[in-house]
């Protein structure tokens, strides 16, 4: 009799914790079909959030609902011969010429990107030049933007959508949000070159590395990054890079290259994509570093050892 009983006891206890699970789950609907109605009465679009590399499934979906903005960031020249589909043309000249902040939000005002709307930015040059203006995006506040995962030459020959006609938005509104979190200038380099959690990347070329460098540097070339037809390998080939070179997962990492920052970007995303949290890009790297007489590596006598980039 006992056991009936507690057996009784236990049934209803655990009808209640059953029957309360689905009060909420239905609660937690209902606010969720709520705010969507708001939204749409308010005329507020709910956008998808975006992974650092977007698949090509994905961005042919957004296109076809016409919810994401795509940025074609090679020569207008090469735009106008053919790009994917609703794309504007945003070289990545007009962006280092016009790197203010201020500046940057009114580009993407310009090509309609409000708050958050996705963006899905793409080159031909490996990913590199389309890294560098997502990151620039991503600086000023625009959070919700992504990397095609691969060339447009690497959609062409898919056969995927293409047209030639210049693609315009109208104006909108953005908000300016520096995210100073995975910025650094030469003072900030400078001033972690004895830090032993923090670790500079280097994204040249062997040989270039090799040659001369920021003290204190780790070499990962890009050309390690991607492969033919994918702007970056999967994660855990990008993780055993990482590891090989002695990098931990929870190190600041800054990455830099020779100039305006386009392969140290890819090399931000990687790192990004492999799993480390804390990734900066010195944008300027090290053409600017050269410039204000900072101290540097050289190897005059190096054997360019390690040329394979493994």
């Amino acid at each position: 009799m006992r056991r009936l009983k507690k057996n009784y006891i236990l049934k209803k206890q655990t009808t209640k914790i059953k029957t309360s699970n689905d009060k909420k789950k239905t609660q937690n609907t209902q606010r969720t079909s709520t705010k969507t109605t708001i939204a749409k009465k308010l005329g507020i679009k709910s956008y998808q959030k975006l992974p650092i590399i977007c698949d090509v499934d994905t961005l042919r979906t957004l296109i076809r609902k016409k919810t994401v903005r795509v940025v074609d960031v090679r020569k207008t020249e090469d735009y106008k011969k053919g790009h994917i589909s609703t794309a504007v043309s945003l070289p990545l000249a007009q962006i280092i010429s016009n790197d203010t902040p201020e500046q940057i939000i009114q580009i993407l005002e310009n090509i309609g990107v409000s708050d958050n709307i996705p963006v899905v930015v793409y080159d031909d040059t490996f990913g590199a030049l389309a890294a560098r203006v997502a990151w620039t995006f991503q600086y000023v506040g625009h959070e919700n933007t992504s990397l095609l995962e691969m060339t447009f030459a690497n959609w062409k020959d898919l056969g995927l959508e293409i047209e030639k006609k210049n693609n315009t938005f109208a104006k909108t509104k953005h908000t300016l949000k520096i995210n100073p979190s995975i910025f650094a200038d030469a003072k900030y380099v400078e001033s972690i070159q004895n830090d032993q959690n923090t670790v500079l990347v280097d994204s040249r070329e062997r040989l270039n590395f090799l040659t001369e460098h920021i003290p204190n540097a780790k070499n990962i070339p890009y050309t390690m990054l991607g492969t033919d037809n994918s702007i970056l390998r999967p994660r855990n080939d990008l993780k055993r890079f990482i590891e090989n070179r002695g990098i931990k997962k929870d190190s600041e990492i800054i990455t830099y290259c020779g100039s305006v920052g386009t392969l140290s970007g890819l090399a931000f995303y990687a790192l990004k994509l492999a799993g480390i949290k804390d990734v900066k890009l010195y944008s300027k790297s090290f053409k600017d570093w050269k410039a204000l007489g900072k101290p540097k590596t050289e190897f005059k006598d190096a054997n360019y050892w390690d040329l394979s980039a493994e």
